[in-house]
């Protein structure tokens, strides 16, 4: 197929679609709006609901001969320089699920960083993989974990020679990248493949200043969230493939296992439509973005008590390979607050929500939707939150364990702990037993506990401190935290 940039599959059909004045018998039932709520359309407005078509037998006939989304994958796959992409519309979440299962099946090993998202988790549930945790770079001065090195994923192969790939995280949302080409090389040696969770890396295959992205550092499967750092609407996903390590059809099989039947082509077109802006105008805008957040990094660097993360915080021996600059990273431990104490204040006094939070820190995520007007509302937002920082009171202190405390033994398959016999303890007793649950801080959304993993005081520590000081724990069973859910004594 002849490769044009300027055209987007998904959105020209639309239009057609409207130009024929096609009238609908099947779902969706609000029939191009008319059917619905006259409350949901003020507030939604109508285009929603134009846009809310049948992917097939709709957008395209029922056989998909106009072959609308493959056109669209296409134009995708070549932009970012895969030899086949795939759009997924239930978030990256799903996507990277499709890419494990596309590489290792029940009970076979996958190496895999151990900062990764839950949903990788949520995977190893689902299809009872084995995996075998690859230690990220850990600053202890700062308490963050960076993505493992090559050398790591090295070692790890050497001692799990059967593993049947790898699986890195980069980059991470605080903007720490791997080296993706070296660690790529240490599995193509092996003749396995890598996968490479990049949803927060949409915009780096756009500007020649930013990161390397997956694709061109030689990885095999790449997942992106276009709706991160893109123009995408929210699940909106892609998944790219090159090489031969993982036929294209069994990826697609993996994908159609966990896909909905009921696409948003809502979805697609903000896919499509991104990929276009970028092809056309994505040097431009990420440059714009660019120079945009070295203005804010600088600024912010003047504000008494705050310090931004940069290059020389987040890489050198032992740390990052490399920094994506777009995801400001705020240190606010010179202001004697918490970065939830800090995030909650600017939601409630100012009406500006934050990219992420942690215990000493912010995130404001700088994109290319960004102008001079939002960040002078941003930094006039932080430089008030300095000066009220003392009227806030000292930040509730997060225990949080040296490195060697942090990592829990894992004693069952993450599958058989969460579906096996399971029961709940108090917190105070539940040092020592497994855990049948995943207890995860989000923002960023890295499991501190996976099921199958030996509870230890530190953790728990960390954990009930954390969620005191207002950690976010959306996952445990138990909302409040007084319990944990842990696999019976005669299960482990």
């Amino acid at each position: 197929m002849s490769v044009d940039h300027t055209r987007a599959p998904v959105l020209e059909a639309l239009v057609d679609y409207h130009r024929q004045r096609r009238l609908a018998f099947s779902p969706p039932g609000h029939k191009q709006a008319r059917g619905a709520d006259p409350d949901v359309r003020a507030v939604l407005g109508d285009a929603v609901f134009l846009g809310d078509v049948l992917a097939s037998g709709g957008l395209d006939d029922r056989l998909t001969r106009g072959r609308v989304l493959e056109r669209a994958e296409h134009l995708m796959a070549d932009a970012v320089h895969a030899d086949h992409t795939f759009f997924s519309t239930c978030g990256s979440s799903l996507s990277v699920k499709a890419a494990m299962l596309s590489v290792a099946g029940p009970h076979e090993k996958l190496l895999i960083g151990r900062d990764a998202h839950k949903s990788v988790v949520s995977g190893l549930i689902l299809s009872g993989i084995e995996p075998v945790w690859v230690e990220p770079r850990w600053d202890a001065e700062r308490h963050l974990a960076h993505p493992p090195s090559a050398e790591a994923f090295e070692k790890a192969f050497e001692i799990h020679p059967d593993a049947k790939g790898a699986l890195v995280t980069s980059p991470t949302p605080y903007g720490a990248c791997a080296d993706l080409r070296a660690i790529a090389e240490v599995c193509h040696r092996r003749g396995v493949p890598l996968v490479v969770d990049e949803a927060w890396g949409a915009h780096l295959p756009f500007h020649p200043a930013l990161p390397s992205w997956a694709m061109d550092a030689g990885a095999d499967i790449c997942v992106t969230s276009i709706h991160k750092m893109g123009s995408g609407l929210e699940q909106g996903s892609v998944f790219h493939l090159q090489g031969s390590l993982v036929p294209k059809e069994l990826l697609q099989t993996r994908s159609d296992l966990l896909s909905t039947t009921s696409p948003s082509v809502l979805l697609y077109a903000g896919l499509d439509g991104w990929r276009r802006q970028m092809c056309l105008h994505g040097e431009e805008l990420m440059g714009g973005a660019l120079g945009l957040a070295a203005e804010v990094r600088t600024a912010i660097e003047e504000i008494g008590g705050m310090h931004v993360n940069d290059r020389d915080d987040f890489c050198g021996p032992g740390l990052a390979d490399d920094f994506d600059p777009l995801p400001v990273i705020i240190d606010l431990e010179g202001l004697g607050i918490s970065g939830f104490q800090a995030a909650d204040w600017l939601h409630e006094h100012r009406s500006l929500d934050m990219h992420l939070t942690d215990h000493r820190r912010i995130g404001a995520q700088i994109t290319h939707a960004d102008d001079r007007e939002t960040v002078g509302e941003l930094l006039a937002a932080l430089k008030e939150l300095a000066h009220t920082a003392p009227d806030l009171g000292s930040a509730p202190k997060t225990e949080v364990p040296d490195p060697a405390e942090l990592r829990l033994a894992q004693a069952l398959l993450p599958r058989d702990a969460f579906f096996g016999p399971a029961e709940h303890v108090p917190l105070s007793e539940a040092a020592g037993r497994v855990a049948a649950e995943m207890i995860t801080p989000y923002p960023p959304g890295i499991p501190a506990v996976l099921p199958g993993e030996r509870l230890t005081e530190p953790v728990l520590r960390y954990l009930r401190t954390g969620k005191e000081a207002g950690m976010n724990l959306p996952d445990p069973t138990d909302p409040e935290f007084g319990t944990v859910r842990v696999v019976t004594r005669d299960a482990e």
